[in-house]
């Protein structure tokens, strides 16, 4: 059973939040404040910590900066933010804290659920992924394919407004590799690597990742951890070292413009700059929180302004061929 702690100064909160989760298989523990929050975590470990921002004494970014000290080395317990506000300070604040997410009072119960359990989800699985690679590696190994998919799931899941996205890219690649002249193992690598090319995005916070109004520089920073974080959580993966590296470089630009190390041209992994149009495909042909699915002809045009300086010329052309063929536009998300 789950194990949530809810932390606010309102008692009337506290008996709603314990009511709703309760009632879904969860087990709650209710503290009144911050100093009772770290001196209860002396001794406990629950799964995730529900934390009001706005209390007497110790308030919750205060308290979040203790616990973090007294913590330690210890894996940090994933932590979701309560408020009454709809404060953009007050949301990087606790994102640079290390806040997974926030959720607003007061409670829309299905809303409360669904993202305590995506938290806890997402944190599980992290930990299963290091535990099966570590196993895999002691094996010697390959990653299996379910696990890598089980994963693609949950990092797809994070985003709202996305379904499927790991899958489509990895399909795509997969098809510009092949007409390019890869062979079958070829193709099956830069499949695996399509998959995971998302997969930091486990770090990135889902208020972050689903916020429909313009990212402030902070959170666009967030943003742009996730190749960095996927290259660091694949890099032990040693039977497939490409896994890695396409994380990593996967949002380069040809120009040399992109992140995280500003490559350009055939710096860039080869695998990583067909993934980059893949990538880029998909996101044009896929729902969006401030946008529908584009219309092909847009999207064609934007492959052809981009050849060159987003993306490798080859590379585009090749998608550009397959968008030629696709008459009827089925090539998008469903």
């Amino acid at each position: 059973m789950d194990w949530i702690v809810v932390v606010d100064d309102d008692l009337m909160n506290l008996k709603i939040a314990g009511r709703i989760l309760s009632k879904n298989n969860m087990r709650v523990t209710a503290i009144k404040s911050g100093a009772g929050l770290l001196d209860y975590l002396r001794d406990n470990r629950p799964d995730i910590i529900l934390l009001d921002i706005k209390m007497p004494g110790l308030d919750g970014f205060t308290t979040m900066e203790i616990m973090k000290e007294q913590m330690g080395n210890q894996d940090p317990i994933p932590v979701i933010f309560l408020t009454a506000d709809d404060n953009q300070e007050s949301e990087t604040k606790g994102l640079k804290l290390g806040a997974m997410d926030f959720i607003r009072k007061p409670f829309v119960p299905e809303v409360l659920v669904l993202r305590v359990r995506h938290i806890i989800d997402l944190v599980r699985l992290q930990k299963n992924l290091s535990a099966e690679v570590d196993r895999k590696s002691q094996e010697n190994e390959s990653l299996s394919l379910h696990v890598v998919q089980t994963l693609a799931e949950a990092i797809d899941a994070k985003d709202t407004y996305t379904n499927g996205h790991s899958g489509r890219v990895a399909e795509y690649s997969r098809e510009i590799a092949k007409r390019y002249g890869y062979s079958q193992k070829g193709q099956n690598e830069i499949y695996m690597m399509g998959l995971l090319h998302d997969v930091g995005k486990i770090g990135v916070p889902d208020a972050v990742i689903n916020k429909t109004g313009k990212l402030t520089d902070e959170e666009f920073e967030l943003i742009k951890k996730h190749p960095d974080l996927g290259h660091r959580i694949l890099k032990r993966i040693t039977e497939m070292p490409k896994l890695s590296v396409g994380a990593r470089w996967h949002h380069e630009r040809y120009d040399g413009t992109g992140y995280p190390d500003g490559l350009a041209g055939n710096e860039i992994l080869e695998e990583a700059r067909i993934i980059a149009v893949a990538d880029a495909y998909d996101a044009m042909t896929s729902n969006r929180s401030y946008r529908g699915i584009l219309p092909q002809e847009v999207v064609q045009r934007e492959i052809e302004k981009g050849r060159g300086t987003q993306f490798d010329p080859v590379f585009a052309n090749i998608m550009l061929q397959i968008i030629d063929e696709d008459t009827e536009y089925s090539l998008h998300e469903k």
